[in-house]
């Protein structure tokens, strides 16, 4: 391939600090339009040795620009493209010195003569760094002059109020730093360091990257700030220093770097030899470095290091296209030889110094330089100067279609840059334009360095950032597998809080270092690392200590389904039953003088009334409702107390019986009215009930326990309750003293035992059941009450109807009035003994006699069981019998009966 190059502007920086390998690092090569020109000569001065990464871009740039010059866009217009290439070292100073020497050539065309006038500058494609290109941008803003930067990141000249001339081909910086973001917080990586070059791009860089860092929770552990020049003498100490704070940060196992390949090459050889002076293992030095795309394709950074002492090392890149047409082009300069280096001195000056160094011959030389330059082409790199060089061709074919452009000064600089704004280009197939901001934003190719064979190979692709979705795309390749392992390494200062965990960061320290503290009662925490813990709602759920979750309060109550209510249950259902055949068979022998002495239908009203009972027991079962709360208690006290009144009525008839004074015996007979003082005993009950109800009634409440809910009914007026057993009480306590006067009466007849005891059994039992009810509370409270209830409805049943049912039923004989009178007369002879040995007067025992006769006759049963019964004995046809006992005669005041 025949290369014309007509001028080259070549700037050295000062000798003995910098050689001719840093000098070429940064090529920014201004681009101009020319019509039907040849391209430039090339005349540099002989440099001391060349960085083959910067002639391979060169070459890149010159191959793009002589594609384009044949491409129908360019003929179609008749113009060529011109280019000079000037030489930035590196330096910011030396760049603007040659940036103001093409410059000047623009003030040119304000003067009057410009026929000495050479082609003015319209674009510039470079610099490669951004410090670079902020500072190139200011000055071609004065002229409007677009720039294009294959390779300047920094978010800052993104600013158009700023920068209104910029543009480039790779994405903003800040695109970047969010895709390491999300790298990071993919792998659960929240504790890195940073490390970067000083200077406009990597102060914006770090800054970008500590922003969306802190929002998602990754902490920076140290930054590092490098000196900008390698030259400088502060740079092996911060060098230096860097390596020690790495080190002495073992839990910091992934490294951020948007430093400069030669920082990150000292920095790789300082951290090895720290590593062999403290005697430390390869592994305790491994990290994940997380590299820039100003390093991350850059294959000398390892030195002669590998990756067993490195790390991994995973890279954003830019994207990269096909590249095989500058690859055809190499191919042409090895085929073309020497012949080719007449007009380039760049190529003769690499021929000489590979010749000089391995003494190779003329072919062997170019072969040589081919495969060292190869070595260093970066897909991305060419990909972006050949999308500069489309986009700048795209816009001269536009603008140059109908007007004059070949006229020095006819087009100016301002309307190029309109155009580029303007117009889509096409490269490989894609079409391309740059935003409102200048910037083409086409993600990045995420790269994993891998060993083959002891050699690192960086140009591996494993995955893609999008930036619009902000996630990454695996691609299927060898290296994918390592790539996703990462997932295994931890960067963390302290361990992940697990559910059921909250983290606590100490005062000053940063919030990623922390304890893990378990959530106390009532609290949880159900996801890794929260910052706190989650209130459970303590009205229907609970969590114990360290919980993940809240568990729902059980809802408890005397349920139906309790083994011990089924019990309950049973027992109420029997004692219905017993009362109802009781109850039955005392109608059935409603004439016999048990059931008259039983107290006739007074005897049904207890059994009624028992039933009541019994099935007002069987109301504390169950979830309560506001109902159940207010009928299951009155239910009780009204029934029961109807029961207790029967039998009060009972009691007093065995006083009356007992009452040996004639005269007080007739007041009580005038005043003893059954049915009035049942009615009149369970009227006051019904009251007290009426006003409980009334003033504060009973009620269903759900109280709220450390893991469960209660449900049970609250008694409303605890006062009213006390009112209504204590009547109960009461009565309760007069049957008791009544019958306890009575209890020596006859035996097959008489009921004062048994009424004493079961009264005597029914204080008792409550007497136990107020402490109990007062002290203590939860679901088997109401089963306590309920057997309360079971015992005194069966100590009655049991007391009262059982022996009588027995003599009904097993004993008949006894069941009969002549039995009746054959246990009178015993007990009548028996009590007179008594009598005549305790020595009183004949006169005083006839006296005693005659009243107990007639308190003997009060007891036994008549047609009615609220009347005396009267035993007569018709012998003598008198109303007096004389009955004889040895020699001691008795005789009996007796009153005529039914019987």
């Amino acid at each position: 391939m025949d290369m014309q190059m007509k001028e080259l502007l070549y700037s050295l920086m000062a000798r003995g600090t910098k050689d001719f390998f840093s000098l070429l690092v940064e090529l920014d090569w201004v681009l101009g339009c020319r019509a039907n020109t040849s391209t430039s000569a090339l005349s540099p001065t002989a440099p001391a040795r060349f960085d083959e990464r910067g002639l391979t871009k060169a070459l890149a740039m010159i191959n793009a620009i002589e594609v384009m010059n044949k491409s129908p866009l360019l003929t179609a217009v008749n113009i060529t493209l011109g280019y000079r290439i000037l030489d930035s070292c590196s330096d910011t100073s030396t760049a603007l010195r040659a940036t103001a020497d093409f410059m000047r050539q623009s003030d040119c065309y304000t003067e009057s003569n410009t026929t000495t006038c050479g082609q003015p500058v319209m674009t510039v494609i470079g610099g490669s760094y951004s410090e670079i290109s902020i500072a190139i941008a200011r000055q071609l803003t004065l002229q409007m002059i677009p720039q294009i930067s294959y390779s300047s990141t920094a978010p800052i000249l993104s600013d158009k109020s700023r920068f209104p001339a910029f543009m480039r081909t790779v994405p903003n910086d800040k695109h970047q730093t969010a895709a390491m973001v999300s790298l990071l917080s993919t792998y659960n990586w929240n504790w890195v360091g940073i490390i970067t070059t000083d200077g406009d791009y990597g102060r914006s860089a770090m800054d970008h990257f500590v922003s969306q860092a802190t929002e998602k929770g990754i902490c920076v552990a140290f930054k590092s700030i490098l000196p900008q020049s390698v030259t400088s003498q502060d740079v092996y100490s911060a060098i230096k220093d860097t390596a020690t704070i790495i080190n002495n940060n073992p839990k910091v196992q992934v490294i951020v770097s948007f430093a400069r390949p030669n920082h990150m090459k000292y920095l790789y050889q300082e951290l090895k030899n720290q590593r062999l002076r403290a005697g430390q293992t390869m592994e305790s030095v491994r990290r994940v470095w997380v590299a820039s795309d100003s390093w991350s394709s850059t294959n000398f950074v390892n030195g002669n290091l590998t990756l067993r002492d490195i790390g991994q090392v995973v890279g954003f890149t830019f994207k990269s296209g096909d590249s095989s047409s500058f690859g055809e082009y190499l191919s042409r300069l090895e085929a073309a030889g020497y012949k080719y280096t007449r007009n380039n001195s760049f190529l003769q000056e690499f021929y000489r110094q590979l010749n000089v160094s391995n003494y190779f011959g003329d072919t062997e030389v170019v072969s040589e330089a081919m495969k060292k330059l190869r070595k260093h082409i970066n897909a991305a790199t060419v990909f972006s100067v050949e999308m500069a060089v489309s986009a700048i061709t795209k816009a001269v074919s536009s603008a140059c279609r109908s007007r004059d452009c070949k006229t020095p000064g006819k087009m100016q600089p301002w309307e190029m840059l309109k155009a580029l704004c303007m117009q889509e280009f096409i490269l490989g197939g894609k079409s391309y334009k740059f935003d409102s901001r200048g910037d083409l934003n086409l993600g990045y190719d995420v790269t994993m360095w891998w060993s083959d064979r002891g050699n690192i190979r960086i140009h591996d692709v494993v995955a893609e950032y999008h930036l619009h979705t902000n996630n990454f795309t695996h691609i299927n390749h060898s290296t994918t597998q390592q790539f996703q392992d990462l997932r295994n390494i931890t960067s963390k200062c302290a361990n992940s809080c697990i559910p059921g965990e909250f983290k606590k960061t100490a005062e000053g320290q940063h919030t990623c270092c922390y304890q893990c503290i378990n959530c106390t009662e009532n609290y949880y925490s159900n996801k890794t690392d929260m910052d706190q813990c989650l209130s459970c709602d303590i009205e229907s759920e609970w969590s114990a200590e360290g919980s993940s979750s809240c568990t729902p309060k059980v809802l408890l109550f005397f349920s139906w389904q309790d083994s011990f209510a089924v019990v309950l249950l049973t027992f109420s259902a029997l004692g219905i039953l017993l009362a109802l055949i009781v109850s039955a068979l005392f109608l059935h022998q409603r004439e016999t003088p048990v059931v008259k002495a039983a107290g006739g239908p007074l005897s049904q009203v207890i059994l009624f009334s028992l039933v009541i009972s019994y099935i007002s027991a069987m109301l504390f079962v169950g979830r309560p409702n506001s109902l159940q709360c207010k009928t299951r208690q009155v239910i009780f006290g009204i029934s029961f107390t109807m029961c207790v009144s029967c039998i009060l009525v009972k009691t007093l008839q065995i006083l009356l019986a007992f009452q040996l004074n004639p005269e007080l015996q007739e007041v009580l007979r005038k005043i003893f009215k059954p049915y009035v003082i049942v009615s009149i005993c369970v009227a006051l009950q019904v009251v007290i009930c009426i006003c409980w109800l009334v003033i504060k009634s009973p009620f269903n409440q759900i109280i709220m326990q450390p893991t469960t809910l209660l449900e049970e009914c609250h008694e409303g007026s605890y006062l009213a309750f006390g009112v209504m057993l204590g009547y109960i009480a009461l009565l309760a306590f007069v049957c008791f003293i009544c019958a306890f006067k009575g209890r020596k009466l006859p035996q097959f007849y008489n009921e004062a035992k048994f009424i004493t005891f079961s009264m005597l059994l029914y204080l008792i039992s409550w007497m136990l059941f107020v402490p109990i009810y007062v002290t203590t509370s939860g679901v088997y409270l109401s089963a306590v009450e309920m057997v309360v209830i079971l015992i005194s409805n069966y100590g009655i049943l049991s007391c009262h109807f059982f022996p009588k049912c027995y003599i009904i039923l097993l004993k008949k004989e006894q069941n009969t009035s002549s039995a009746f009178r054959k246990n009178l007369y015993d007990y009548s002879t028996k009590t007179s003994d008594s009598v005549s040995v305790s020595g009183s007067s004949m006169s005083e025992k006839h006296s005693r006699s005659q009243h107990l006769t007639s308190a003997l006759s009060l007891s036994v049963p008549a047609a009615s069981p609220l009347k005396p019964a009267v035993v007569t004995n018709y012998r003598d046809g008198t109303n007096c019998t004389s009955l004889n006992k040895g020699s001691a005669p008795i005789h009996f005041l007796s009153r005529r009966s039914s019987i």
